[in-house]
């Protein structure tokens, strides 16, 4: 499949997609959006693929968000079902993403960061959320991820300001899961990638599902007491057996996905 707005590069059980418009700070469009969506579609369905990074092409821009160019010429519409980066309305993915910010990541951009389980941010890395700005809302999941991701205090100071905030900050504030020395977010990803790739890819996928569904549940002895599709799934497979078997025969587990 040819890519004309993204690069895709797999190692191993790791797939990496690169946001690759660095002549507008990797800003988005539909057609972009749904070459994404199919990306993803991709490494959703495949079980030879365990992990996802995504990054942006570029010392600059992790990415600027939707392409107002685009937008202000007329010729905008709306994104597939996806959403942003066919990222930021997918709902049933379960294999763990990461994002390794490198430079702005603004409005749609700061959403597809907040999409991914984990941010690994570069101390260029900046965030903001600045539709209100130019007459627009943070419609791809921005004003709803941010205040499941951090205080509502904190999260409504970026949402209803537009504001700036910075890799350290952003860490402070606790969307931002690790910060390194600029043009290292993509090596840091890698690293923490290889540390989810030890796990069982079964149990990861069970336990990224459980939190989030989780999350949704009235109570906290609803969630624990709610066994959730993948965790019945991580139950009943091979590797469930495999992993205490490793453990008792002190060796590496040898994970199948199965």
């Amino acid at each position: 499949m040819a890519h004309h707005y993204c690069t895709v590069q797999d190692e191993g059980r790791l797939r990496i997609v690169t946001l690759n418009r660095p002549e507008v700070l990797n800003a988005l469009h539909a057609d972009a959006n749904d070459e994404l969506a199919a990306v993803w579609d991709e490494f959703a369905a495949r079980d030879d693929l365990w992990v996802g990074i995504v990054t942006g092409a570029g010392d600059r821009a992790f990415s600027a968000g939707n392409d107002l160019k685009v937008q202000a010429s007329g010729k905008r519409r709306p994104n597939g079902p996806c959403g942003f980066a066919g990222l930021c309305s997918r709902f049933d993915l379960t294999k763990p993403l990461i994002a390794a910010v490198n430079g702005v990541a603004m409005g749609g951009g700061f959403e597809t960061a907040l999409a991914c389980d984990i941010i690994i941010a570069a101390e260029n890395a900046v965030f903001a959320l600045p539709e209100p700005r130019v007459g627009l809302m943070a419609g791809g999941g921005g004003v709803h991820r941010l205040p499941r991701s951090i205080p509502i205090k904190k999260a409504m100071g970026m949402i209803l300001t537009g504001r700036r905030v910075p890799a350290r900050e952003g860490f402070e504030l606790g969307f931002v899961t690790e910060v390194v020395p600029e043009g290292q977010a993509l090596e840091a990803a890698r690293r923490w990638a290889a540390m989810i790739l030890e796990c069982s890819p079964k149990a990861v996928r069970a336990s990224k599902q459980a939190s989030c569904l989780g999350l949704d549940e009235p109570t906290l002895e609803q969630a624990m007491r709610t066994v959730y599709p993948a965790q019945k799934e991580n139950l009943e497979s091979q590797d469930y057996i495999e992993g205490p078997k490793a453990f008792a025969e002190k060796r590496k587990p040898n994970w199948q996905n199965r």
